[in-house]
């Protein structure tokens, strides 16, 4: 008799959190960050209303992939400031870990539920009247440069650090992303520098020669986008397979 086949399946990373909340530019230009950054102009970096979400300077431990709501551009950007209006919302995390405003669902910011629902009186943590209802901040570059918005707007934002999975770091950005795994396809956004991207798998593409190598190989990115490894400086938390 035959041996008896066993099924098997592939155990795929766990998928990073994901929300839609309202992103407000940043702007202070020669400040300095919750993380010790002198912000610059076309600065590409973000905020998140709490330090359970803060990179160290020049790290991206903590990186969020912000896109439009019709997902036509998105940037991956490290976040190195705390803001806007709390400091304590860690607003993704559930109410058994999450620090304030623990009886709000799971993805709402405190700031959103008391600038739409007057929660807390409308007021956030230091006791200020909300005037708008966002939980991410971003820097002029990633606002302007990556999203290319025009004024303040709802995003689609994935807190990486929450999902599994191969990552590499880009050294050497703001980085395009790419349609396909060549110059000659369109720019759908941008990785900023220190930024930890999640990579899917590898292809042959256009011959790059970057800021750490000379190299055909490309990654394509969790989402469908590309990225020459020319301008990546590590690669780690798995294998990449070829795509």
């Amino acid at each position: 008799m035959a041996a008896d086949k066993v099924a098997t399946t592939a155990v795929q990373p766990a998928a990073a959190l994901k929300y839609r909340v309202y992103a407000t530019r940043i702007g202070l230009v020669g400040g300095i960050t919750a993380n010790g950054h002198t912000v610059r102009t076309r600065d590409h970096f973000a905020a998140l209303p709490t330090r359970r979400g803060l990179s160290p300077r020049n790290t991206g431990d903590y990186t969020v992939k912000v896109c439009t709501t019709n997902g036509s551009r998105c940037e991956y950007a490290p976040v190195w400031d705390v803001g806007p209006w709390n400091t304590r919302d860690d607003w993704w995390n559930p109410a058994s870990i999450r620090e304030n405003w623990k009886d709000l669902p799971r993805g709402l910011p405190e700031a959103q539920a008391a600038y739409q629902n007057g929660y807390n009186g409308g007021r956030d943590q230091f006791g200020r009247t909300v005037r708008n209802p966002a939980g991410l901040d971003l820097a002029d570059g990633t606002f302007w440069d990556g999203l290319r918005l025009t004024d303040n707007a709802w995003v689609d934002v994935t807190l990486l650090w929450t999902g599994g999975g191969a990552r590499a770091v880009v050294g050497s950005g703001p980085l395009n992303l790419r349609a396909g795994a060549s110059t000659s396809y369109a720019s759908r956004g941008l990785a900023a520098t220190y930024a930890h991207v999640p990579v899917q798998c590898y292809v042959t593409g256009q011959r790059i020669a970057g800021t750490y190598r000379t190299t055909t190989r490309g990654y394509r990115l969790v989402g469908g986008n590309y990225v020459s490894h020319a301008y990546l400086s590590s690669i780690y938390g798995g294998t990449v397979p070829r795509c």
